[in-house]
């Protein structure tokens, strides 16, 4: 049996990782099908007892039983009374090749490419992508109606917006043109800092904002930056799919955490996970429900990350459009420990491809954001960075806030009003 072991940890890495969302029985099984696939694992060969896997690896024999059955009812492995557990002779894949092709050869040594190797993190984001990748399902589909993250295009006045980018462009870039400032263009980040103190009642100088790549580099960032792997992370169930795989990235438990008429329940997050050290929450216009947090929610919110000395990122993405009432201030404006970091992103407001985020944060944090940034992207583009502050100082921004807002609240009464004429009010 010892031989077993021995044979199956040479050819094979089986080394799993708890902290990624893919169940531990379906990493067993990827990577037994890779080493199979691969040749490290060959025809016939003798694979450990459920048991001894289970020992070995330190995981429950329900994991192990899972693993082997999917790949036996796959055709991965045969199990044959007396013999045990073997690497199955003809593979699934040869089955459906012509008559005549020969089939590939598996050896390693006989390879014509090196196999693929990636960390575990890469190969949780090769096989997560295809499913998971919101940006591929953006750039893909058609436009249509419904669809999230995009703001009305057609309504967009690109002409301002050009010319503007043409008049930065011939007076500003050339003395602009070297490497600027990490934290983003100054001017920008005085314009941002006042825009939202207007608007949400953020309390912040320009010193504390930081211009990023959008909301989503924002988010991996905020999680690298205070997340050790391991550390739990709160999140709201249901909530951003985005925000979660960023969670992920750094190695986070995720911490789901249900989403009433009032907003993430506080009190439920205090007696399930109390060792949580972050908290990710929408509490202006929840993802995907729509709600606003209750002023009692945000509340608890801050007493307890101040409590817990753990930190809080409100992703306020798109606080500009609301219809019925005043919207609250920002989380971050009621925060008087220091525990907030605000992200914000002209995306939504203005259009996708402007990728330009902003992140908020306390004082003390601000020179690890900044070497952070330095190492990954340096700064955004500068002529982007120019036109937007140009928009904002002249007055373009609000204004086509105000259009928008119209715009949607025109489309939303009447989609209310046909909805009611077609299935009543129930």
């Amino acid at each position: 049996m010892a031989k077993r072991r021995q044979t199956l940890q040479n050819t094979a890495n089986l080394t799993l990782n708890r902290t990624f969302a893919m169940p531990l029985h379906r990493q067993l099984y990827d990577r037994l099908r890779h080493a199979i696939l691969s040749g490290q694992l060959q025809a016939g060969q003798a694979l450990p007892s459920t048991r001894v896997l289970a020992s070995e690896l330190g995981i429950s024999l329900n994991t192990v039983n899972n693993a082997y059955e999917q790949l036996f009812a796959e055709g991965y492995i045969e199990r044959r009374v007396g013999q045990g557990t073997r690497v199955a002779c003809d593979l699934p894949e040869t089955f459906f090749l012509p008559k005549g092709v020969p089939q590939r050869n598996t050896a390693p040594n006989e390879s014509t490419h090196a196999p693929l190797f990636l960390s575990h993190l890469g190969e949780d984001l090769m096989r997560q992508a295809p499913e998971s990748s919101i940006q591929t399902y953006l750039r893909l589909t058609p436009p249509h109606a419904f669809r999230t993250g995009t703001p009305d295009l057609r309504a967009f006045p690109f002409q301002q917006w050009n010319q503007i980018v043409a008049h930065c462009a011939r007076s500003m870039l050339r003395d602009m043109a070297n490497y600027q400032e990490i934290a983003g263009y100054y001017p920008l980040r005085e314009a941002i800092a006042s825009h939202v103190s207007i608007t949400r009642g953020v309390h912040c100088q320009a010193e504390q904002v930081i211009i990023v790549p959008g909301a989503q580099a924002a988010l991996d960032m905020a999680a690298r930056l205070l997340l050790n792997p391991g550390d739990l992370a709160w999140i709201e169930n249901p909530g951003y799919l985005g925000a979660q795989r960023a969670l992920l990235n750094a190695g986070a438990q995720l911490a789901p955490i249900p989403v009433t008429s009032e907003g993430i329940n506080v009190e439920i997050g205090q007696k399930q996970y109390p060792q949580g050290r972050l908290a990710y929450v929408t509490p202006s216009h929840q993802f995907p429900s729509g709600i606003t947090m209750h002023l009692s929610q945000r509340i608890a919110l801050l007493q307890w990350a101040k409590q817990a000395n753990a930190w809080i990122l409100e992703d306020d993405y798109d606080s500009d459009y609301r219809f019925s009432g005043r919207p609250l201030d920002a989380l971050q404006g009621l925060d008087m420990a220091q525990r907030v970091i605000y992200i914000g992103t002209f995306s939504k407001v203005l259009f996708p491809a402007l990728r330009i985020g902003y992140l908020i944060v306390p004082p003390q944090l601000v020179p690890p954001f900044l070497s952070l940034c330095s190492y990954t992207h340096i700064h955004v583009s500068i002529l982007e960075q120019l036109t937007l502050e140009a928009w904002m100082t002249k007055g373009y921004l609000l204004r086509h806030i105000r259009r928008m807002h119209d715009l949607y609240a025109a489309r939303r009464a009447l989609l209310i009003e046909l909805l009611q004429k077609e299935l009543g009010e129930a």
